[in-house]
């Protein structure tokens, strides 16, 4: 199927369970985007402070790190493209409008996210840091306890059945 598919979407105003005053959103802790800028730059900083390079010969790593910045631009301009043909929004603070299951959710129910790791381990391939590297493992923990965790709770309270479906047929990251 052709990225510029139509998306094949799942459109469920099923309204949810909540009281009126709370928001259609997941709640999320902090703007997904903000906490991989905000983990590479203090990767980069504590790198500027005492420099641990990932490799000596630097040409092969800033090579591959090009590479993986290009394919998670790809992967976020495919996925961010699929939510907007399918009528929803792309923003995590704003209300889920359609479960989508086409373009890269076939694979990965969080390929925006998926994206921002490629994104983030392509530019601190780049940088031949390994600081950013080191902080990696708690930035996707975080990401996962608060964001997307948060994001599925939401999600199966808004569209119950026909979301757990597709959790159960696609895998979380890939």
């Amino acid at each position: 199927m052709a990225i510029d598919d139509i998306a094949t979407v799942t459109d469920l105003q099923t309204p949810m369970t909540r009281s009126s005053s709370a928001p259609d959103s997941p709640g999320v802790i902090v703007f997904p985007p903000l906490l991989y800028v905000g983990t590479l730059l203090l990767g980069l900083g504590i790198h500027l402070l005492r420099p641990m390079h990932l490799a000596s010969w630097a040409l092969w790593v800033r090579i591959i790190g090009a590479v993986l910045v290009v394919a998670s631009g790809a992967l976020s301009r495919w996925a961010s493209g699929t939510m907007r043909r399918a009528g929803t929004n792309v923003l995590p603070n704003k209300p889920t409008l359609n479960i989508v299951t086409d373009g890269p959710f076939r694979f990965s129910r969080n390929p925006l996210y998926v994206a921002g790791a490629l994104l983030y381990l392509g530019l601190t391939l780049i940088c031949n840091s390994a600081w950013p590297l080191v902080l990696f493992v708690p930035l996707l923990v975080v990401l996962d306890w608060g964001v997307v965790r948060r994001e599925e709770r939401y999600l199966e309270a808004k569209f119950g059945d026909p979301y757990r479906a597709y959790k159960a047929r696609v895998r979380r990251w890939l």
